[in-house]
């Protein structure tokens, strides 16, 4: 398995290489999930994009196979960006497409202001520039005190997902990975993420970026993801009906097909 260190830190990532031998430099897009989750959440995405792009997968610290123990006041979007940063080098991509949902969406936002030069595009999946508005978050603690993780996981279910929304067996992993997440890890980020605002910075990001919204998240509407699409240069929204938070999971397919469309449209002449 493949595995890269920063500071100490283990970070598992997976790359997938399949593009056409006659495709001579195809592009890389790393993918980085949210709260709860891990890598795998990007599954069905793979197939869709896979005969185009490299695609690399990490676990962000904390999480799945990319384990930490940090005191909360160590966390930070710089640390995450260098993270995934590392996990870039690893891979040789110089540059590279970045797709992040929830917290990964926020990250995203950072790594383009602030490592704008490592980026050929940006992905954001139901994420905000604006921690202070995104909703539901700050009961977490009090959920899990009172009603133990599992618990507090189910609510999230409910909140990522419509009922019938996935199969029996996508749900439970799903539900799984998240009720057995670090609580530590979880309550920590939730934190930094509704702490974070990019709100007045946002603008200066000049690289095309996609936003993917869900039209039905309680914890970021889509007035938020319309209030960053006013606010960037070379952008797209596209809000899915009949969604909620865990859209990029419950929509895998469609949101990769929008995503191949979106890199083919804006990227044509990089195409071998």
């Amino acid at each position: 398995m493949p595995f890269t260190e920063r500071a100490g830190q283990r970070l598992f990532y997976d790359e997938l290489d399949i593009t056409p031998p006659w495709l001579a430099a195809p592009q890389t897009i790393i993918f980085h999930h949210g709260i709860g989750t891990t890598s795998g959440v990007w599954a069905e995405w793979l197939p869709v994009l896979a005969s185009t792009h490299r695609l690399v997968r990490l676990d962000m610290r904390g999480f799945g196979q990319s384990p930490t123990l940090m005191d909360g006041a160590d966390w930070s979007f710089e640390l995450l960006a260098q993270d995934l940063l590392a996990v870039a080098d690893a891979v040789g991509a110089k540059r590279f497409h970045l797709v992040g949902e929830s917290i990964g969406g926020t990250l995203g936002l950072h790594v383009a202001l602030h490592h704008g030069d490592r980026l050929h595009s940006l992905t954001v999946s139901n994420g905000a520039h604006k921690g202070t508005a995104v909703k539901n978050v700050n009961p977490w603690r009090e959920m899990m005190d009172r009603d133990g993780q599992e618990a507090w996981s189910r609510q999230l279910m409910a909140w990522r997902f419509f009922p019938g929304a996935l199969s029996e067996e996508k749900y439970q992993w799903f539900h799984r990975t998240q009720s057995t997440s670090s609580r530590e890890a979880t309550l920590d980020l939730a934190t930094l993420l509704v702490q974070a605002d990019l709100s007045e910075d946002v603008s200066r990001i000049a690289m095309p970026t996609l936003l993917l919204s869900p039209d039905s998240s309680p914890f970021i509407p889509v007035a938020i993801m319309a209030d960053l699409y006013a606010q960037l240069r070379d952008v797209e929204l596209q809000v899915f009906a009949h969604s909620r938070h865990g859209l990029p999971y419950s929509h895998a397919t469609r949101c990769a097909t929008v995503l191949k469309r979106f890199l083919a449209e804006r990227f044509a002449s990089d195409r071998t």
